[in-house]
Order: structure tokens, then C-alpha cells, then sequence
């Protein structure tokens, strides 16, 4: 990936970090963004360039009119050539069931999870070069019934549709887009249920095939796969990467 320019949206932990480090280590310069935590993006970039890779941070709210615009708008002060890879990282969720979901919080997980990535690419289009990479990251819960985060599995399963059509429409110019769906990830998001809990890590573990909580690498070596020439050939797919929960 030397020459290459990399986006990653929520690329200050978890596996945006992951990712935003994989990507910089095979050789991209890597955008990560990141909404709250500037020590964290901070942390990132340091690390990255600890290691001899080349990164940026730049603070991005999204879910908000205009956020794709601006986004775009502060990677051009970087003075950086076009994108060659995006990576729709960046989400939140909404732990909440059906009963007790409010229509503000609803709107506002669509606008982070959907809408900021349908136009995170459309504000691209004129900089994103031909056979470039887009890599949405999407959910198991998208495939798999979870009724007590039914609306955030719902804006994946949209996710996975905006990947299908993207893939249809960015065809021609030899752009490839696809969707990573993580399973159960040890993450600061799932910290306060998951570490230090051995029933909990347990149940969680024995939900995927392969018998263990996923990582952020695990899920960073996929989007590096889809990233890279060897993905030529891949587009409009969701690659499950649950380690095979619900089979």
C-alpha cells in the first residue's frame, strides 16, 4: 500500500485502532478520525509513527448535516492527494429493546451508523481514485436475530445494503466495496461486561464456532485482506467475521 492514502472513520481505539494500524503498517498513509477522545487519536498516530508508518488525526462529529463535507473538507488541509482506501469504521450503538427505544436515539444511531457513511463516500466520490477500496464495518447483528439491539443491528443490516449498491455503482471505475461483520470483539465497548468477568467471557466465547472472544487485529487482518490488490476480485460481499457465532 506504499503511495496509498487511507480514511478511517472511529479510528482512535478498538478496532478502528486496529485497523488504522494494520493499514499503516502495510505501508498507507492513514486519516483516522475520531469524535471525543483526542488523547486516544493521539495515542494512535504516536504508535503508528513509533512504528514508521505515516498518520494523521482529525476530529470528526458525525451524525450531524454537513459532517461528511467537513470531514472531507480537513483532510484536504492536510494536503494529502486523493484516497485510495475508506474505511466506514465508526458507530455507536444502542443497547436498548424494542419497547424502550426513543425516536431521538433512533434517528441518531441511523445518522452515525448509515447516513454518515452513505455520504462519507458520496463527498469522496471526486477523490477517491479508480481501484480504490471502500470497507464498510458492519455486525454479526445484522445476520443474526438480537432483539435487545434490534435498532443497531438494523442500521447494519442497512449497511450491508449501501455496500451492495456501492459496489454496483463504483464498479466501473474498478472500486471494490465490501462490509466486515465482527462478532463479539474485546473492545473499551464491550470492557465493562466482558474483562474481568470469566461467565461472561465464557458465554461469549462459546458463541463463535472457533471457541474465543474475537480481537481487534482479528477483524483489522480482514479489512487489511479487502484493502489490498489480492481483494481485486471481491465487491458487494459481507465477509462474516464472528468466528462463526450463530452457525
Amino acid at each position: 500500500m506504499r503511495n496509498k492514502n487511507a480514511l478511517v472513520t472511529g479510528g482512535s481505539r478498538g478496532i478502528g485502532r486496529a485497523i488504522a494500524e494494520r493499514l499503516a503498517a502495510d505501508g498507507a498513509t492513514v486519516v483516522l478520525t475520531y469524535a471525543n477522545d483526542e488523547a486516544a487519536a493521539r495515542e494512535t498516530v504516536e504508535r503508528i509513527t513509533k512504528d514508521g508508518g505515516r498518520a494523521h488525526a482529525l476530529h470528526a462529529e458525525l451524525g450531524r448535516h454537513g459532517d461528511a463535507a467537513a470531514l472531507w473538507a480537513a483532510y484536504d488541509a492536510l494536503g494529502l492527494d486523493g484516497v485510495d482506501i475508506i474505511v466506514n469504521n465508526a458507530g455507536i450503538g444502542l443497547p436498548v429493546p424494542l419497547g424502550q427505544v426513543a425516536e431521538e436515539d433512533f434517528d441518531r444511531v441511523f445518522a452515525v451508523n448509515v447516513r454518515a457513511p452513505f455520504f462519507v463516500v458520496q463527498e469522496a466520490l471526486g477523490r477517491l481514485r479508480d481501484g480504490g477500496r471502500v470497507v464498510n464495518i458492519s455486525s454479526g447483528a445484522a445476520r443474526i436475530a438480537m432483539p435487545e439491539i434490534l435498532a443497531y443491528g438494523a442500521t447494519k443490516g442497512a449497511l450491508d445494503t449501501l455496500t451492495l449498491n456501492l459496489a454496483k455503482a463504483l464498479g466501473p471505475r474498478g472500486i471494490t466495496v465490501n462490509s466486515v461483520a465482527p462478532g463479539i470483539v474485546d473492545t473499551d465497548v464491550n470492557a465493562g461486561w466482558l474483562r474481568g468477568n470469566a461467565e461472561a467471557e465464557a458465554h461469549a466465547a462459546s458463541l463463535a464456532a472457533l471457541g474465543r472472544v474475537g480481537r481487534p487485529e482479528d477483524i483489522a487482518d480482514v479489512v487489511g485482506f479487502l484493502a489490498s490488490d489480492d481483494a481485486r476480485w471481491v465487491t458487494g460481499r459481507v465477509v462474516d467475521a464472528t468466528g462463526g457465532a450463530g452457525l
